[in-house]
């Protein structure tokens, strides 16, 4: 019975840390693929599908990948200013933010603040589940470390505006610039941007409404933030950054 009983607790051993080491392995290669290669659906987009389906709805899935380039540096600086705004400076986790999320969290349990970042948004989203197990939580972490470690803030950006929920059925900026403007990501103006910025928190409710109190408030908010920022987002301090860290 002993050997039999350490027999199993080998091989189950055996199990894990193999299934670790491929883990690790598939997850290292395709983060490293999707630094090049568009991601064409992610875990919510079939999930939304699966969703409307069973309650016999129509299934929506509106999506158009854009480079960088044919995305407005408007939204990419809306987008860091609603969501994110130490997103040039940290590597992936924002402990400032967390730990104020938290304390608002404690204050006001029925109104929840997030304090995930643009890069932990990110990774959610193309590889992870919708959820807020401490499981699911510590795969979205490693996750963001591998993101910030193999993309540059560049390709983080630009998969964030092409997998992001902007409303019931609508991925990614390009789409969401058409549906709601009915113009290409390229062409948004600094209100535009502003105003699908400020989708993000709750795109399915808010964007039933874009010009509803809130939305209008919450836009006027984010204006004010891009005009503090100067009106652009500039990478290049992401880079200065590093060379800083690796100088010390």
């Amino acid at each position: 019975m002993a050997k039999k009983s350490i027999s199993f607790w080998q091989r189950l051993w055996r199990f894990v840390w193999k299934s670790a080491i491929w883990f690790v392995v598939l997850s290292v290669f395709s983060t490293l693929i999707f630094r090049w290669v568009s991601i064409p659906f992610t875990p919510l987009m079939l999930i939304r599908c699966f969703e409307q389906k069973i309650s016999g709805k129509e299934i929506k899935l509106q999506k158009n990948w854009a480079s960088l380039q044919n995305i407005s540096p408007n939204l990419q600086l809306a987008v860091v200013c609603s969501e994110d705004q130490h997103f040039l400076q940290h590597f992936g986790v924002d402990f400032g933010s967390l730990k104020k999320a938290m304390k608002k969290n404690e204050e006001n349990k029925k109104r929840l603040v997030g304090g995930s970042t643009i890069t932990m948004q990110t990774s959610k989203n193309v590889f992870l589940w919708p959820s807020r197990t401490l499981l699911r939580k510590a795969f979205e972490l490693y996750f963001t470390v591998l993101i910030e470690t193999l993309w540059s803030k560049e390709r983080i950006m630009e998969v964030y505006l092409n997998v992001i929920e902007f409303g019931s059925g609508i991925y990614g900026a390009d789409a969401a610039s058409k549906h709601y403007f009915n113009k290409n990501a390229k062409e948004l103006s600094k209100t535009e941007a502003a105003i699908l910025a400020s989708l993000l928190p709750n795109p399915r409710v808010y964007g039933k409404n874009i010009y509803s109190p809130y939305m209008i408030h919450r836009t006027e908010w984010v204006k004010k933030q891009m005009l503090f920022w100067g009106g652009k987002l500039d990478y290049t301090k992401d880079k200065e950054s590093k060379n800083m860290l690796q100088k010390k």
